[in-house]
């Protein structure tokens, strides 16, 4: 039987710590999977100022009390402490880097929420972060098998392992996972001097005469990953999204593969979700009723169990589609529809639903907020759900859908690719519905085709166990995870 290994993941975010996007679920669902093939992972997160202590059960480490970490010429002090993540199955060990200058005074995670701008010493947050992870392992004297690093926010660790301290980690493997490779990381080059890294490294951190922390990840990785098979050739051709950072890493391509995500399945199970009005047992028909009747009731929308409701969780951005979506939501409402959207983000953009919700108050109610809650209960009481989005890492939204029998209308790009199928009725195959070119007049369509299905009985039903009896969890992804851990310690 093969040897279980150690391995330490590295993460910005992870639920229900502290969730600003898909990678604090990915990270949480993924960890616990691992957990559950047997081995010994740990997590490392850092621990944003209104991330409470108590709520998390997060607690001090004697030996691991206000290390100095030094970041270019300040130092300041890291406390590393503990909690733990669990479900109704596994508990993971995590560790929660705290700081008062770099985390604890900032309410957020990467943007003053009072004026909407980038942290100005984001690069020292995250400089000081990596060298916390470092420095716990040297301090526990623990030398995983497997450091395996999450975005931009963790990008620094491989080269602190293989540059500064190789002697220390000299088994140790680095592995990448990219979410977005749109989010680099990108600072003044002056940033290279905050590191420690000897100068004969420099050329790894700089792309296009700027710091980058994405390409030191990539420089310094030993395998890299990425959320979707589809998304991983969508990176490797990308121009405009990534910089020219596709070119670097198209030199590591034979050590980078797209692994389909999945989902917890307690987390957003309908089963066992606590968040959900009503939970799934044996009638779909009755948990899909009373959970839309109890949606349109907190959107403040009338319920008519004959008119079709399409939810949309969302950020108001260019990248996730919002001006397409805006562009063709007059003409959607002159069908029999209603729209429940959650979303935040661009003002600009809020002000323009805002306008639609005023003229279409019985069809149309936009909240704007990120409430963990309300999502929950739009997978659950929706009975489509829109994504419009231009790039699609993750395509997590599509998944939680189809776990509650709620039939995705996506853009055919990213991971939407490799979750969302078009349903056929002839073949009676088929998970949703996708609309092929970028377009006002293609999503219109789409959707009125997937409005219509809605009122063919016996396709609309098959469309639905179709949903339903997908395996969106994690048990295969976790196989090839394992697969690639072990190949690369064989070169060690």
């Amino acid at each position: 039987m093969a040897k279980n290994l150690s391995i330490l993941y590295v993460t910005p975010e992870i639920y229900p710590f502290i969730k600003n996007g898909g990678i604090a679920d990915t990270s949480f669902a993924f960890s616990m999977a691992v957990k559950d093939s047997g081995h010994d992972i740990r997590v490392m997160v850092p621990k944003y100022g209104h991330v409470s202590e108590r709520k998390n059960k997060i607690h001090e480490i004697n030996r691991l009390k206000d290390m100095p970490i030094d970041v270019g010429k300040v130092t300041e002090p890291a406390t590393v402490k503990s909690s733990s993540l669990t479900n109704t199955r596994t508990k993971v060990q995590a560790y929660i880097t705290t700081n008062g200058t770099y985390f604890d005074q900032k309410k957020s995670l990467y943007y003053d929420p009072k004026t909407g701008e980038e942290y100005p010493d984001n690069d020292e947050r995250f400089i000081f972060f990596n060298k916390s992870v470092v420095e716990t392992c040297m301090l526990l004297g623990w030398e995983p098998d497997i450091i395996h690093c999450n975005d931009w926010q963790a990008g620094l660790i491989g080269a602190y392992v293989k540059r500064k301290y190789p002697d220390k980690f000299k088994n140790t493997k680095i592995v990448l996972t990219i979410h977005n490779f749109n989010r680099q990381g990108v600072y003044p080059a002056a940033t290279f001097a905050k590191t420690g890294i000897d100068k004969e490294f420099k050329a790894m951190f700089i792309h296009k005469r700027k710091f980058n922390f994405m390409k030191a990840a990539i420089e310094n990785a030993d395998y890299i990953t990425t959320d979707s098979p589809a998304y991983a050739e969508d990176i490797l051709k990308d121009i405009k999204y990534s910089d020219g950072l596709n070119k670097v890493l198209a030199l590591h391509k034979d050590k980078f593969v797209g692994i389909p995500i999945g989902i917890d399945p307690y987390q957003w199970n309908p089963k066992h979700d606590t968040d959900i009005y009503k939970k799934l047992e044996v009638d779909f028909n009755g948990f899909k009723f009373e959970n839309k009747r109890h949606l349109l009731k907190e959107a403040g929308l009338p319920f008519n169990q004959n008119t079709p409701v399409i939810g949309i969780i969302t950020k108001l951005t260019e990248n996730k589609g919002i001006p397409l979506f805006i562009e063709v939501v007059e003409k959607l409402l002159k069908e029999n529809v209603q729209i429940v959207m959650l979303a935040s983000g661009d003002k600009e953009m809020m002000k323009k639903l805002k306008k639609v919700e005023k003229k279409h108050s019985t069809q149309f109610s936009i909240r704007d907020e990120f409430n963990e809650r309300f999502a929950h209960q739009i997978n659950a009481g929706a009975d489509f759900i829109l994504m419009t989005n231009k790039y699609a890492p993750t395509g997590l939204n599509a998944l939680y859908a189809l776990n509650c029998g709620t039939i995705p209308i996506v853009s055919n790009v990213g991971a939407l690719k490799d979750i969302v199928s078009n349903f056929d009725p002839k073949t009676q195959e088929g998970n949703g519905f996708m609309f092929n070119t970028y377009k006002a007049a293609d999503l219109l369509k789409t959707t009125k085709e997937a409005l219509a299905l809605y009122n063919e009985v016996e396709n609309w039903n098959r469309l639905i166990d179709n949903a339903l009896n997908g395996n969106y969890g994690w048990k295969e992804s976790v196989k090839k995870y394992d697969t690639i851990y072990r190949d690369i310690k064989k070169d060690s």
